[in-house]
């Protein structure tokens, strides 16, 4: 992996950077403490062709790669995760029509996705289906030309302004797990919502359970072949977005660390001129450092077309818990402040704790790592 970005990967995070900055942060704590969707922020980035990052030109996008997409979700991120994970997962859906759609698919949904005209948003997780995804109960039965779909979905980030679910639903018997599973583009109206949590962190951006009730999808609104939704998933590479929400909350608590410890002044003089106080920012800069390199190098491997399953259960593991460290730190360092709405911090560590559970939680990629280095390492 080549550890120095191109001119126009700089160019890129600069750009990202500098709106992430300017129009994100500044409206941060408003949007969170009032629980508003970044609405006009999500369509802003659709506005700069960031809904089609990863997308071919063909459909509207910009073509790039998944180390662009993690150098752009990280500052994002840095601002407010939530608008992070908004755009990352309607990326993903793109994705999985991009790689398994036909073509016809393809010139309906894309272009408008690439825009942010059409939004999309992922029904996979379930009550009784979190980290074993194959326990679903959501059910696609064949009646002629369509599908009737019945179930729940939950965790449905973007549901409640997204146009189009990738719904995942069993459509064969358990003897034939995993290729059971089959993939719909569900329009998001047809869902029922049952319940919309208040939570602990990422409140711009609710993910809500929902249900679905006899709902009709016409065949050609299937994505990929009858049963090969669950096995095709894991072909997705977009998942990197998670570990790059990580890194962004990690760098953003640094930052503000750095930046208030410089100007506050306890026993005449500078908290930051304290050994302890930079032995403690020295440690957030390494977690910082190692959680984007890690990430960096799975997403470079993911574009070259390599196995990331090591790389990137380790990118995973390190940049969520930096990210966690990090807030929790910085949080500690700010003292009092950083227990109010006033700063920013107190936000990082809400949000940061989700990332530890959101993608997989991280027993089940170190359960992954463990496996990949014991392979690597065969016994003598």
């Amino acid at each position: 992996m080549n550890t120095q970005l191109t001119e126009t990967q700089e160019r890129l995070r600069e750009e990202a950077r500098r709106f992430a900055q300017d129009e994100i942060r500044p409206r941060a704590i408003e949007l969170d403490r009032n629980g508003d969707h970044p609405t006009e922020l999500l369509e802003e980035l659709g506005e700069r062709g960031y809904a089609g990052l990863t997308l071919p030109e063909r459909y509207g996008g910009m073509d790039e790669g998944l180390v662009e997409l993690a150098l752009v979700i990280e500052e994002l991120s840095a601002a407010l995760m939530p608008v992070a994970s908004a755009l990352a997962l309607h990326l993903g859906v793109a994705e999985a029509i991009q790689r398994f759609g036909t073509d016809t698919q393809r010139e309906e949904f894309l272009p408008s996705m690439a825009a942010y005209d059409t939004v999309g948003a992922l029904g996979l997780s379930e009550a009784n289906a979190g980290s074993d995804k194959l326990r679903m109960e959501t059910t696609a039965e064949r009646a002629g030309d369509e599908w009737i779909l019945n179930g729940h979905k939950q965790w449905v980030t973007n549901l409640l302004h997204a146009d189009y679910v990738l719904t995942y639903a069993k459509t064969g018997p358990e003897a034939e797990r995993p290729r059971n599973i089959t993939a719909f583009l569900v329009p998001a109206d047809a869902f029922e919502v049952d319940e919309v949590w208040d939570t602990l962190g990422a409140r711009t951006v609710k993910s809500p359970r929902a249900t679905l009730s006899d709902v009709r999808v016409p065949d050609d609104r299937r994505v990929g072949e009858v049963g090969a939704g669950y096995v095709q998933r894991g072909e997705l590479r977009t998942g990197v977005n998670v570990p790059a929400r990580g890194v962004g909350i990690a760098r953003a608590a640094l930052d503000d660390t750095v930046a208030y410890t410089s100007q506050r002044e306890q026993f005449d003089q500078s908290v930051g001129d304290f050994q302890g106080v930079r032995w403690e920012v020295g440690e957030m800069a390494q977690r910082v450092d190692t959680a984007r390199l890690l990430t960096l190098r799975a997403a470079d491997r993911a574009d070259r077309g390599l196995d990331t399953s090591r790389e990137f259960s380790m990118a995973k593991v390190q940049a969520t818990q930096a990210a966690v460290d990090n807030a929790n730190r910085a949080m500690q360092l700010h003292g009092g402040i950083g227990y109010t709405t006033e700063q920013h911090v107190e936000r990082y560590l809400r949000d940061a704790r989700l990332l530890t559970i959101a993608g997989g939680p991280n027993e089940g990629h170190k359960d992954t790592l463990g496996e990949a280095v014991y392979a690597e390492h065969p016994r003598r």
